[in-house]
């Protein structure tokens, strides 16, 4: 497979970001929050999954000062938020896969969002594991190339624990099996790396190539429509996008 797929996604995503930050750190506080109420308190040091959401936020630029509130927010007692977890599949235009991840306090109105999107831009959505069977959980570590020496980043790499390593034209893909991702970037971090991102992925084993426009523009509108809502965390599919349309995002 050729090394473009997860970074263009990531890419896409980061030029998304710089001009939705609000939106961003929207979410990534749910996380948070999230992490704090259910994942054992906040302290990051005994909670893997706040350290973990913790170095998400700083990977998308999440000031301190922010991190520190939503953690000091989520542990206080007068927090009543509660976010339930919910996972969607279903199809895109001519069978992509997509897995929708959201974090949401009224489930019904997320699911009917959910479902009017694929409906609109000529998708389906489907019953739970109708295509998550074609992904794999995987930690992904991407950090920037420049000023730094390849063969070095990839010792640092492969003795932290990494199980790949690819080099990209600009940046450096770290991948990691899931239970060995937070240790990995734990020590990398101590290394002294920043990351253009970290986070356990939902990677496709297999890629759907679209052809005729009139599809390709359908699952470009389905991806900004589920991004664009604030219940939706995470949006992972197997549509081998075309870089030309991740540089015009």
């Amino acid at each position: 497979m050729s090394g473009h797929s997860k970074w263009n996604n990531i890419k896409r995503k980061k030029e998304k970001t710089d001009g939705a930050k609000a939106k961003i750190f929207t979410k990534i506080g749910r996380e948070l929050a999230v992490a704090v109420k259910e994942g054992g308190g906040p302290d990051p040091a005994s909670n893997s999954k706040l350290k973990d959401c913790i170095a998400k936020a700083k990977a998308n630029n999440v000031p301190n000062d922010n991190i520190e509130r939503i953690i000091k927010k989520a542990a206080g007692d007068g927090d009543a938020e509660r976010y339930e977890s919910m996972v969607y599949e279903g199809y895109g235009p001519n069978g992509v896969a997509v897995i929708v991840e959201a974090l949401t306090d009224n489930r019904n109105r997320t699911a009917a969002d959910v479902r009017h999107y694929f409906d609109k831009f000529g998708g389906n959505l489907g019953t739970t594991g109708c295509v998550s069977f074609m992904f794999s959980e995987k930690g992904l570590i991407v950090i920037e190339k420049e000023g730094r020496d390849e063969d070095k980043v990839m010792e640092d790499a492969l003795e932290a624990g990494a199980s790949d390593f690819q080099a990209d034209e600009d940046v450096f893909e770290i991948s990691t099996e899931p239970e060995d991702f937070s240790g990995v970037r734990e020590d990398l971090e101590a290394k002294g790396y920043e990351f253009v991102s970290a986070e356990v992925e939902m990677v496709p084993s297999t890629y759907t190539t679209l052809t005729d426009e009139d599809s390709i523009t359908k699952m470009q509108k389905l991806l900004d429509a589920l991004e664009d809502n604030d219940d939706v965390q995470n949006v992972w599919h197997n549509w081998d996008a075309p870089e030309s349309d991740d540089e015009e995002d």
